[in-house]
């Protein structure tokens, strides 16, 4: 599968110990960074000595001077080192950083063999289709390229395809001895906005509740993720049409505090985005039941049957089609701000309902007035 091919090249490399001293992933699928960091753990680190040979590092808090130092300096105590590098965007902030890139240039030329340099550049995001990557994007991978492309391996860790991640879903339960069946599959993937991470998460949960089964339908994924998951925003969604602060608040908390809490902060953003999208929707075609609402919802964009009357009472709240699209350019902003390597995700979130719930300012409530038939 193309999406998961650079994952897949750098663990056969770790199992058969062929690695290159230094590495770069690009890319903020959290998911392919866990899978290598889980490949370099288990392959090349004993359980008995991980504390004394994996460094978890950021560049916002440690000079790299003295991290490579360290990379640069065997261990008494471990006989292999690995060094994970967060905050790579420092090193193309505002400044000169001449100082840096020469360092990494003279550990490179000589580097310690018992010792892995992995730089995170989780800050840029690579779209399934690079085509359609963002040019502040492109020209951030580009600098990384130019600079310490030049002495490490590249790694390109992009949001996974629809279909790959479709397939990779399958395969994984049938190495589970499940069988996942594709619209189960489908459904998993698109409710999750294909976050890789929610979606292992998720089908490692399915493969238990199924057990002796062995089969994992389309029902067991409407019951098991859409109602865990999918019941919580529309929660949060009609706390938030409500306008009642607190609620929300309490509901974003309850949603970060299960799962990956915060590390999924990016498909819990995607699940908001869409529940507005529909409203959106559902206002402007004047949608009043949920019959009209499956000809106005089109197939992939639908909902689920047990939050139907709920979206559409809480489309019905807005008052005009320009509330609900400045909701869904707040909730893109955020988006923006989670990709930007913040120092707290939960805090961009809750920023976020702060303003999703704050009242219309008083040129907005004149404009809205002035729309209304005298």
């Amino acid at each position: 599968m193309r999406s998961f091919a650079a994952s897949d090249r750098f663990v056969a490399d770790v199992q058969a110990r062929k690695l290159a001293a230094g590495y770069v992933f690009v890319g903020d699928e959290a998911f392919f960074r866990k899978r290598c960091r889980d490949a370099v753990l288990q392959s090349l680190i004993p359980a008995d000595v991980r504390e004394l040979s994996v460094y978890d590092m950021d560049l916002g808090e440690v000079e790299l001077q003295q991290i490579l130092d360290r990379a640069r300096t065997p261990s008494l105590m471990a006989p292999f080192q690995v060094f994970f590098i967060r905050g790579v965007k420092a090193l193309y902030s505002r400044g000169k950083h001449d100082d840096e890139f020469a360092a990494i240039a003279d550990y490179f030329r000589n580097p310690n063999p018992d010792a892995l340099v992995v730089f995170i550049a989780d800050h840029i995001n690579i779209p399934a289709d690079v085509r359609r990557m963002d040019l502040q994007d492109k020209d951030r991978y580009e600098r990384i390229r130019e600079t310490l492309g030049e002495h490490c391996t590249v790694l390109e860790f992009a949001r996974v395809d629809e279909g790959d991640a479709v397939k990779w879903a399958v395969d994984t339960a049938n190495t589970e001895a499940v069988k996942l069946d594709t619209d189960a599959a489908r459904e998993l993937v698109d409710s999750l906005g294909g976050d890789m991470m929610m979606v292992a998460n998720e089908l490692e949960k399915l493969v238990l509740y199924v057990g002796d089964k062995q089969r994992i339908t389309l029902g067991d994924v409407e019951t098991m993720v859409l109602a865990a998951k999918q019941r919580s925003f529309y929660e949060l969604t009609d706390a938030i049409s409500a306008r009642d602060r607190a609620r929300a608040l309490a509901v974003l908390d309850a949603i970060l505090n299960t799962g990956d809490g915060d590390e999924a902060a990016i498909g819990h953003l995607y699940m908001l985005s869409r529940t507005f999208r529909q409203m959106l929707v559902i206002f402007e075609r004047n949608v009043r039941d949920t019959r009209a609402l499956w000809q106005a919802l089109w197939q992939g964009f639908r909902l689920p049957s047990f939050a139907a009357e709920d979206v559409i009472r809480q489309a019905r709240r807005y008052k005009s089609k320009r509330e609900l699209t400045s909701a869904i350019r707040k909730i893109a902003r955020a988006d923006l701000a989670l990709r930007s390597n913040p120092v707290s995700k939960r805090l961009i979130l809750e920023n976020l309902v702060l303003e999703l719930t704050a009242e219309p300012k008083p040129q907005e409530v004149a404009w809205l007035q002035e729309q209304l038939p005298v």
